[in-house]
Formats: C-alpha cells, structure tokens, sequence
C-alpha cells in the first residue's frame, strides 16, 4: 500500500514513520526541506502536560494526551534519540497577587482528576527540596508529577532522518490540493492507496472552519539557573511556561493570540515575557537571548482536533497548541482507522465527509 502525506510537521511525520514501520509505502510532501521550515512544530516547547491541560482543554485531550505521554518513550527508542525527554512533572507557582488565580487552578485538577497521585500540594520545605532555584521567591507550588517534556528541534531532525533511512520518498513542492487517493504538489497529480492531509491551515482552502492562533516563544541561555522541572507561573493574562533544555538552556513563552499573522515577535509579548520570567528567577536577569520565534497553530473553534475520514483519504488537522502532546496517539488511532479497526478516539474525533 502506498500512502501520500501531505505536510511534513509532527503530525505527518509521526504518521509517515507508523506507515513505514506497518509496511507501508510513503511520500512526503512539504514546500520546506527536511531539516527545517515553517511547520508550528518547530517553535513549540515541546510540553507533555495532559493535567495541566485540564484546566482549559476537554477531557478527550487530557485522555488522549495519556495515551500519547506513554507512546512518547517507545517512539524515540524507536527512532535511535533520546529526544531530550524528561518526565519529572512540572511545578506550578503564583506571586502574592496572582494567588486567587492559583487556588482556581488548584480547585479545579482537585474537581476534575480526583486522587492525590495526579497534583500534589508543596510547602515552602517540600518545594526547597525538589526544585530549591524556586525557593526564593515562593512559598508554595503545586507539583504535577507526571508531566513531560521533549525538544521538538531534536525529534523533528531524528524523524526526517530515521523517513529517509526506511525509504520514505520526499518531495519538495508546494501543496496545491489533496484528495481521494491523490496528492497534487508542484503542478504534478500523485496517486496513491491513501491520502493523508496534515497541512495544518495550509489546508484552510479544503478543510473548513480552521483558523490561526499566534503563539511566541523566547529562546535562552542562563547559566545562573537550575531548574531541573517544566515550570508554569500563574500571570494575568496568560501562563507563563518555562521548559528547561540542556546546557541550561530555556524555552519560555505563553502567548496565545486570536491571529494568523506569523511575523516576528511583538515588544508587548516580549517585554511580558521576560518580566514574568525575571519575577520566577533573579537569575534570569544576567540570562542571554538566543533566539525569538512566532508560529500559527491550526484550530477550530472548540479547539479540538478533528480526523475527517473517507476511504481513500484522511485528513488530521485542528491540533491547536496539543501537536506534540496529541500527535503520537492520533497517528494511532489513523493506521486503526484504515485497518478498520476501532481506537481509543474513535467516537471523540473522527468525521466521516463527502468525498
């Protein structure tokens, strides 16, 4: 069986390699090379967080989001990396004035996953001893130990390379239309058993009702923090993630604004940013930034991913800012689908549509 994928972000990439591994046949196609391009996955931080998630997102997510924390590991074995992948759970903090939004959040992973395993309550002395950089400033933390983290970049580059070493063929051209059992790229129809679009809002053209959501990032060096966990720090406006990489490396941001524009970071978001991240941290302050970056994330409008199924073709899109903490377990669910066999997320994202 020979399977077209259109886009080659996380989500195409992860299908290509579920493909492959089952027998498949499979050609990529993407307007950027396989090292890099404009594809959302590669300005995301790579959280695994599905009870952080509860907070705002549905249950299906945070379900799905399980399954997929636990593929992760078996993923990266599979592509030879490491991918950086930690999961030693995520901290979450709020300043004096931000404390009502804290005890919200806590009430609300209380209500919705009931059990202490799932968040637990730190003092200042429990917070000291697992994450002492924060004890400075804070008081208090909920802890979430079963969150996760990966580098995107690093998973991103083991995939391409592992498509190419089990065969996948990959076409750089741009994407014109997908369609039951076809792909047309670079003015050239490809046939194909099964068409798989995973454009993201490249697809907008085809798939109806999608649209842009902003998100920025700041990219940072700062040798005089350790932090060996995720950390989100309740703030007005939004929730400022920090996700540590190696070399004391930081990714942090939180943006997530009503927009398709995908120009550079705004001075509001960066001064934002940077401010709350320097309220966590005095040693934030010396840090060196390396790197700035905004991306689009594909969404509907209840936010949810949507698997639209016909034989012969499928389309993945709608992720939102779930890419890597969804993508593992949708492509599981897609090979399910084409075998004809029900998944897990059968009945919470699947649509069948006209041709």
């Amino acid at each position: 069986m020979h399977a077209a994928i259109a886009g080659a972000g996380i989500m195409g990439r992860l299908l290509a390699w579920r493909l492959l591994r089952a027998g498949w046949r499979v050609s990529l196609f993407d307007r950027d090379p396989p090292e890099g391009g404009g594809a959302a996955a590669y300005t995301a931080a790579g959280m695994l967080a599905p009870w952080a998630e509860v907070e705002s997102a549905e249950e299906a997510i945070h379900r799905l989001g399980l399954r997929a924390l636990a593929l992760w590991p078996e993923l990266l074995a599979e592509l030879g990396t490491d991918g950086d992948f930690h999961q030693r759970g995520s901290l979450v903090v709020a300043h004096a004035g931000d404390r009502a939004d804290y005890r919200r959040f806590a009430s609300l992973l209380a209500a919705r996953l009931p059990g202490a395993e799932h968040c637990r309550a730190l003092d200042g002395a429990a917070l000291a001893a697992l994450e002492p950089a924060l004890a400075e400033r804070f008081g208090e933390a909920l802890h979430l130990p079963g969150e996760a983290w990966l580098d995107p970049l690093v998973v991103m580059s083991a995939l391409a390379r592992a498509l190419r070493a089990s065969g996948a063929v990959w076409r750089r051209a741009e994407v014109s239309r997908v369609g039951v059992g076809f792909v047309e790229a670079g003015g050239i129809r490809y046939g194909c058993d099964w068409a798989f679009d995973c454009r993201g809002l490249g697809a907008r053209g085809e798939v109806p009702g999608l649209r842009g959501v902003r998100g920025e990032v700041i990219r940072l060096h700062a040798p005089e923090v350790e932090l060996c966990h995720m950390v989100r720090l309740m703030h007005p406006r939004y929730r400022l993630y920090v996700v540590p990489r190696r070399g004391r490396d930081f990714v942090i941001g939180a943006t997530q604004i009503e927009s398709d524009d995908p120009g550079p970071i705004t001075v509001r978001s960066a001064l934002e940013l940077l401010s709350a991240l320097y309220s966590l941290h005095p040693g934030f302050a010396e840090a060196r930034v390396t790197a700035t970056a905004a991306n689009c994330r594909p969404a509907f409008a209840d936010n949810l991913p949507r698997l639209l199924a016909v034989p012969g073709l499928l389309r993945i899109n709608g992720l939102f800012r779930h890419g890597f903490l969804l993508a593992p377990a949708l492509a599981e669910a897609a090979l399910a689908r084409i075998a004809g066999a029900a998944s897990r997320c059968e009945a919470l994202f699947f649509e069948e549509v006209p041709a």
